[in-house]
């Protein structure tokens, strides 16, 4: 199939490894040219390079207001348009109610929330028909995880955001998708699973509840994530995709 991604052009943020770099391969894979971003430099060039010359790494914090703008214009200088942004920020620190300081929310309010809404918002402004804007949230967005009291309290408030987006967005033909990993198998969901002390027990029976019975890889994730980009999927907007190998089972 088709995707029909040839010489678009895609920024990726929190793309040096993990769901986001998973989702610029299949990009790139199929035609389609990158921008990657993440804070760390040396990462984020060693990625774009790993990715070959439809990419290129740029050094952005998403909490940074100077960011967004940065992202953009460097898109349209490098490879002359933008056509699609995929919003993927790195989880906020784990913990339970009494862990979280005053702190850590609001880092992570800077990074996971207001940072994506300012990227949604210049990605917008200089977006025409056809364009995309995506978000990776979490399955958190539809069932809190215990452990990530944080993230449940900031994934579904950017759900909403996108669904409201992708409504004042959708006369000027651009769409809006939401991406909600649940157990893929990164660093992070490893570290996760490290947690409970235990992990082999903690994946063990993460595994049992889902019905494929296995963690999802990034490539798996990543593919559904370059598909929802592409104009292979122009007429779906407004919807969050889980991609949970059926752990979740409601509609």
């Amino acid at each position: 199939m088709d995707l029909g991604l040839k010489d678009r052009v895609y920024i990726v943020t929190g793309a040096s490894r993990g769901l986001g770099h998973a989702t610029a391969h299949a990009l790139v894979a199929d035609g389609a040219k990158v921008i990657v971003s993440g804070r760390d430099e040396e990462s984020v060039s060693r990625a774009a390079e790993g990715l070959g010359p439809g990419a290129a790494g740029v050094a952005a914090d998403n909490a940074d207001p100077a960011s967004a703008q940065h992202l953009v214009d460097t898109a349209k200088a490098r490879f002359g348009r933008l056509d699609g942004i995929l919003i993927s920020v790195g989880g906020p620190a784990p913990g339970f109610l009494a862990d979280n300081t005053d702190d850590q929310w609001r880092s992570a309010f800077e990074s996971v929330f207001l940072g994506a809404v300012r990227l949604a918002r210049t990605a917008a402004a200089a977006l025409g028909e056809g364009g995309v804007i995506g978000f990776v949230l979490s399955a958190s967005v539809y069932e809190p995880i215990a452990g990530l009291t944080v993230s449940n309290g900031l994934r579904p408030g950017l759900a909403g955001f996108a669904k409201s987006l992708a409504d004042e967005l959708g006369p000027a033909g651009i769409r809006v998708v939401g991406v909600l990993p649940s157990r893929i198998d990164t660093d992070r969901v490893r570290e996760l699973d490290a947690l409970s002390g235990d992990a082999e027990a903690a994946r063990a029976a993460n595994e049992a509840a889902i019905p494929l019975r296995r963690y999802g890889t990034p490539e798996e994730f990543g593919r559904t994530a370059a598909f929802l980009l592409s104009p292979a999927a122009s007429y779906l907007t407004g919807i969050m995709v889980p991609v949970d190998g059926g752990a979740r089972h409601g509609f």
